[in-house]
């Protein structure tokens, strides 16, 4: 069902004139093809105009790719979701649980059991993000052990777990280590195995981890919220050569080619002839792989504020698949239930409603993550496109 462009186009626009966000891009799609696709804005003050080449650090959306390599080896019996991690990436297994502090000294004690593959993919092994855990950010202080955006593969393996698995849900690193257990069951690095079973199979072209100098120049920079309220362009970047291909965050891509995957989950696995996933492992990917294990009431406290403002809880019932956040309520004028979704540090928000059949993204390159205004964009977007789709149920 077609969408009126001018109406989303107002949404971007008015957007970027009320300085919520310096550039953007936003995608929206059916099962059948795209229903929209626009931008508004620049790269940075005074540089040249976002457009549909413009290259966003995808970042935490590199989640989803990660997980689908990680499907199609599970389709293929090389790992079931209940073995140990240690399996098969025996570094995990040497990993400790931070217990508490001893004046500044560590106190690290054994996992209550071993992690398992499932909790990897749906972030419940314990092991978080220093940008989200005060215990894990004072760790890094107190140890002087870098964090996961320096490309160290220390921030990996020299990490501990914050919990024991299993007991509660802590968004971090696991789909870094997952892209490490696709590489170790493939026999690839995680870029040429994404290369050749995801994005090129997908026509997810301009899609890397290793952008050019010419995709360089075309994407936009990080910009950081200033206590005024402003936005100023930055050098900060991810690191162009990590000890690993982090597939928790590393792709750059552009808001065209993102929208192909969403159709592809859309389909059931499916695009233009071209299988990448069964539809009933589709399905598996959509359900509730938590089974029980907490998700925070209160939210996400920001343990760096220079990274993230504070997530509040959402107002209705939610889940984690494998490799995906899940709405299990049908949210209000909005998607509907069974909706999968995440987000990127850089303020990069998509949605997969497979009940209506449509999907979007919406891109931009700001931090602190989940900065109100451009949180405020996204919800426009997606009320106006269910104010015109809404109806439509699954075919």
């Amino acid at each position: 069902m077609p969408l009126d462009p001018t109406t989303l186009d107002g949404v971007l626009q008015r957007a970027v004139a009320e300085g919520r966000i310096p550039g953007v891009a936003a995608v929206v799609t059916d099962r059948d093809g795209t229903l929209y696709e626009g931008v508004a804005g620049v790269l940075q003050e005074g540089g040249a105009p976002v457009d549909a080449r413009t290259i966003f650090r995808y970042a935490s959306c590199t989640k989803a790719l990660a997980s689908v390599a990680a499907l199609q080896l599970l389709e293929q019996g090389r790992f079931g979701l209940e073995d140990d991690v240690a399996t098969h990436l025996p570094e995990f297994g040497e990993l400790q649980v931070l217990d508490h502090f001893d004046g500044d000294t560590p106190v690290l004690r054994a996992p209550s059991r071993p992690p398992v593959v499932r909790e990897l993919m749906t972030h419940s092994t314990g092991v978080t993000y220093f940008f989200t855990n005060a215990k894990i950010a004072r760790f890094h202080e107190v140890t002087g052990i870098p964090h996961v955006l320096t490309g160290d593969k220390a921030a990996l393996t020299k990490v501990p777990l914050a919990a024991d698995p299993g007991t509660v849900w802590d968004y971090g690193t696991n789909t870094d280590w997952l892209g490490l257990l696709v590489e170790h069951l493939s026999g690839q690095t995680l870029d040429a195995y994404l290369a050749e079973h995801v994005l090129g199979p997908l026509g997810m072209d301009d899609v890397t981890f290793s952008p050019t100098d010419e995709q360089r120049a075309r994407t936009m920079p990080v910009h950081m919220r200033t206590p005024e309220g402003g936005l100023v362009a930055t050098e900060l970047d991810l690191v162009p050569s990590p000890d690993w291909w982090p597939g928790g965050h590393g792709l750059f891509g552009t808001a065209s080619a993102y929208g192909r995957l969403i159709r592809a989950l859309l389909r059931g696995g499916e695009l233009d002839g071209v299988r990448i996933l069964r539809e009933e492992t589709v399905e598996l990917a959509f359900s509730d792989h938590l089974a029980g294990v907490p998700m925070p009431a209160d939210g996400i406290t920001s343990a760096a504020p220079e990274f993230s403002n504070d997530v509040p809880a959402l107002p209705f019932a939610q889940t984690w698949g494998l490799g995906f956040h899940l709405t299990l309520e049908d949210v209000p004028g909005m998607r509907r239930a069974g909706t999968g979704d995440w987000a990127g540090l850089f303020n990069l928000y998509y949605w997969i409603d497979r009940g209506t059949g449509v999907g979007g993204m919406l891109l931009t390159q700001v931090l602190p993550f989940f900065d109100a205004g451009v949180v405020q964009t996204f919800v426009e977007l997606e009320a106006t496109v269910y104010a015109r789709v809404g109806a439509v149920e699954t075919a």
